[in-house]
């Protein structure tokens, strides 16, 4: 016998819609999620995921590597599109809700998305195109498509096979944006989700079962939809308010009722929530883990929270492209009191590697600002058809976040800037521009210049100054009711300011910097700043 026998080597791993099976196994009269008045047991729910897997199958042509896009608001129906792409072996593609048609056009071509399943709710958005996109299915009664519920009742008891997938599988398109405002989609995959739950799991909500309950107050296509996902693997029920808008009241009444144990949000609607008179009527015992991401918290704002709830808050950061993995802070971290590190993001999540690198991608010490670098099994597989933005952001395998900041002795990370102009207002990221090319589609508009002002209730709010053509005239209620055609509303900037000019650099570019300087001048000397 010669030459040396080759050790086989497998990159299969788990089919994550594998999850949902089992929990209808080992717990088929359980909740697994609860919509107003309606429950769904895992057996139930189970079921529904497989019609549904059947329909895409059966009636849109969808199999492995295929793109669903999909376009809704908070459902069941969007929570069950999740797995039951994955279930086939395609790529969930969701959307943010919020977005305009022209966004999910965009989303459309990039993904050569093959199907589509869009909420009655939408119907503009359905009309969108793409090279590929061949089927359209209805959540609800609507003249675009099918409404899918009708068709998974006659695929009822269908039940396509789990498809095999390998680590490096695609499962999700999430959809993020770059600095030019236009969006980019990151590659999550099969085996970098596992991973990532079990990291979520193990980092900020440890000790969770069948017998906990989880409630969504953040859209699904998103963060929660990775926080739910986590859920959905140890057993635990997704609690989804019924009310189509926030509402305080309702939050605090099924935090009781269901004794919810954790929920994932954003500063903006935590301090909404510990803000509000029923916070301090309502049992809240039962909370153990209120997880807050997106942008930072102001001191007074945990104060308050800490206040109000006791020490169940949990802070992380990280981006789409690493589901959120790179830091956390647990509540033996948060305190009302001078001992904590105020300002901090925490430290690095358990098996991923967080390093603070100067421009030459070394390592810097401990208290020197330079960009947040992350490498571990969190981190996305790239950017979805997009090499260029790949080559930036990557170096020597360290992905680079675009923001800066410091790490401390003791490893705690802060963030202290931004690379980019990118700003967080509400927990959502807004890239300037994009919108500043919206203005200058205004016929009146010659030069304007985008970005975030600190704001106590959103954490920053955006701003736009404008210069206009000469002759022309506008203000900034008709402007604001021109940019509400062509962006999404939570991109719209919160206040308008005209000037004769805007200040530039030597090479004749904008200057935010000053410009923003000038706007704080102005304010503070309590003039208009117009």
């Amino acid at each position: 016998m010669s030459g040396t026998p080759v050790t086989p080597f497998s990159t299969r791993t788990m089919n994550l819609a594998h999850l949902v099976e089992q929990q209808a196994r080992r717990l088929p009269d359980a909740p697994a999620f609860v919509w107003g008045e309606t429950v769904w047991t895992w057996r139930e729910f189970d079921r529904r995921v497989k019609a549904m897997a059947a329909v895409l199958a059966h009636e849109g042509g969808v199999g492995k590597g295929d793109r669903v896009l999909v376009q809704s608001q908070n459902c069941n129906q969007l929570f069950e599109s999740m797995f039951a792409c994955f279930r086939l072996g395609a790529v969930w593609v969701p959307a943010n809700f919020r977005g305009m048609p022209d966004d999910l056009a965009w989303m459309a071509e990039l993904s050569g998305a093959r199907a589509m399943i869009c909420n009655a709710a939408f119907p503009e958005h359905a009309a969108v195109g793409g090279p590929e996109l061949e089927t359209r299915f209805a959540i609800g009664a609507a003249q675009f498509g099918p409404d899918i519920d009708d068709l998974m009742e006659k695929y009822a008891d269908t039940v396509p096979p789990l498809a095999s997938v390998d680590r490096d599988d695609p499962a999700w398109l999430f959809f993020t944006s770059g600095t030019s405002g236009r969006p980019k989609a990151s590659v999550l995959t099969h085996g970098q989700l596992g991973f990532v739950i079990n990291n979520h799991l193990c980092d900020l909500v440890p000790g969770v079962t069948e017998t906990d309950a989880s409630l969504v107050v953040a859209p699904l296509s998103h963060g929660a939809g990775m926080h739910q996902l986590m859920m959905a693997a140890r057993g635990a029920p997704t609690i989804l308010p019924a009310a189509p808008r926030f509402d305080t009241g309702e939050i605090w009444s099924l935090i009781e009722r269901w004794r919810v144990s954790n929920m994932f949000t954003v500063p903006t609607i935590l301090k909404m929530l510990v803000e509000a008179p029923e916070a301090m009527t309502a049992d809240h015992s039962s909370l153990r883990y209120v997880i807050y991401a997106g942008a930072p918290m102001y001191r007074s704002d945990q104060i308050k929270a800490l206040e109000v709830l006791g020490p169940v808050l949990v802070q992380y950061f990280g981006l789409g492209e690493v589901t959120g993995a790179i830091t956390y802070l647990p509540p033996r971290d948060h305190s009302a009191g001078d001992d904590m590190r105020v300002g901090t993001c925490g430290f690095p999540r358990t098996g991923m590697q967080v390093e603070i690198q100067g421009e030459d991608g070394a390592a810097l010490a401990p208290g020197e600002t330079g960009e947040i670098c992350v490498t571990g099994g969190a981190v996305f597989a790239g950017y979805w058809r997009n090499s260029e933005a790949n080559a930036k952001s990557f170096r020597d395998g360290w992905f680079r976040t675009g923001d800066i900041g410091h790490m401390d002795a003791d490893g705690y990370v802060y963030i202290t800037g931004r690379a980019s102009d990118m700003y967080i207002s509400g927990g959502s990221n807004i890239y300037p521009r994009e919108i500043e090319e919206k203005i200058l589609l205004h016929p009146a508009v010659t030069e304007t210049a985008v970005f975030g002002m600190p704001d106590p209730k959103w954490g920053e709010i955006g701003v736009a100054v404008c210069v206009l053509e000469e002759g022309h005239s506008l203000d900034a209620v008709a402007l604001d009711a021109y940019l509400r055609e062509k962006i999404a509303s939570y991109k719209l900037p919160r206040q308008y300011f005209f000037w004769d000019s805007l200040p530039k650099t030597g090479y004749g570019k904008l200057s935010k910097r000053v410009i923003r300087a000038e706007l704080e001048e102005r304010l503070a000397a309590g003039g208009s700043a117009a």
